[in-house]
């Protein structure tokens, strides 16, 4: 398995475009396998370095309304289908955005996104407040913005790129064959056709998924497969942090090393991607810092929408020891 792993990456650094077969073996490499997976992370960082260069790029976000979302995601604490006690607000004021992106800005953090409970954008006011918010952040700081409003269409996201968006963030979050698992109040292809606006609009396109939905390792496989057909080039990987209330509460965490070969696997896939931590990474005590030595360079940082993050500082160290430049 190891001589596969390294003639694949030969053949990737030399342009080889891996295919799902050749993905499948990699995702079934055993979990307890270590030496295995050690010789994986090299050779991910590896094509890491030759299409991705050795910069290291940070974001944070920002929950701009919390709670009472009408979908049924089944992972999320913010539906309001499930009885989480999360905290309930409505989208916040300028003011405290503001102070908030300073504080990152300050932090060195390179790119600030405002995220917003819900299907997505509700009416026209809620628009245009965004729009005003957006605007304001565009004039009063140096940060790279991004957004995260749901399901939306070209005209929405047309209104957000004139406002000084330059990123839009909108998950598949799993595999097409198992999102309807997942979530029944809207489907894969409307997440697809959101991602499609956003290109249409001219906006580069954030876009991963959760680990640990319950899915099969087939549908981690497909995913990053389904991400490289929609042309991504930032990819946020979560795992899933079981939220208590929801259907998926009782969820069993995936291995440290189950999410280090996923990652890892993610590069394989699209060599030239921000593969990105992203929320959940906690998970993985003291094995965190093997992602960045295994092929993921960019990081979700501070804190998430209803858990606990990582310490900025923290992280940049951490980045800046696996050898990465922020």
């Amino acid at each position: 398995m190891k001589k596969f792993i390294k003639e694949l990456r030969d053949k990737i650094l030399d342009g080889y475009v891996i295919n799902e077969e050749e993905a499948f073996k990699i995702i079934n490499i055993e979990e307890n396998d270590e030496d295995t997976i050690e010789v994986l992370l090299q050779c991910s960082n590896d094509i890491r370095k030759k299409f991705a260069g050795n910069k290291a790029d940070l974001c944070s976000i920002m929950n701009g309304k919390s709670g009472r979302c009408s979908e049924d995601c089944k992972y999320c604490a913010q539906s309001a289908h499930y009885n989480t006690n999360v905290c309930e607000y409505a989208l916040i004021n300028y003011e405290d955005v503001l102070e908030r992106a300073k504080e990152v800005q300050a932090q060195g953090i390179h790119r600030f996104s405002l995220v917003t409970s819900g299907r997505g954008i509700e009416s026209d006011e809620e628009l245009e407040s965004l729009v005003k918010i957006y605007s304001g952040l565009k004039r009063d700081t140096n940060l790279k913005l991004c957004a995260s409003h749901g399901i939306i269409d070209y005209d929405q996201a047309m209104r957000l790129k004139e406002a000084g968006i330059s990123m839009y963030h909108h998950n598949v979050e799993t595999s097409e064959r198992y999102y309807g698992e997942i979530c029944t109040t809207h489907t894969y292809e409307d997440r697809v056709s959101t991602i499609n606006s956003i290109k249409e609009a001219g906006l580069d396109l954030c876009c991963g998924g959760i680990l640990g939905l319950g899915e099969k390792r087939e549908d981690r496989v497909k995913m990053a497969f389904e991400i490289r057909e929609l042309g991504v080039k930032s990819v946020p990987l979560n795992i899933l942090n079981p939220i208590k209330g929801t259907p998926l509460g009782d969820n069993l965490v995936l291995s440290p090393n189950e999410i280090l070969k996923t990652m890892a696997l993610f590069r394989f896939v699209i060599p030239d991607s921000y593969i990105r931590y992203a929320g959940g990474r906690m998970t993985l005590g003291d094995k965190q810092h093997k992602g960045f030595l295994g092929g993921v360079n960019a990081a979700l940082t501070g804190n998430y929408l209803t858990t606990v993050g990582s310490n900025v500082d923290n992280d940049k160290d951490m980045i800046t020891c696996s050898g990465l430049e922020i």
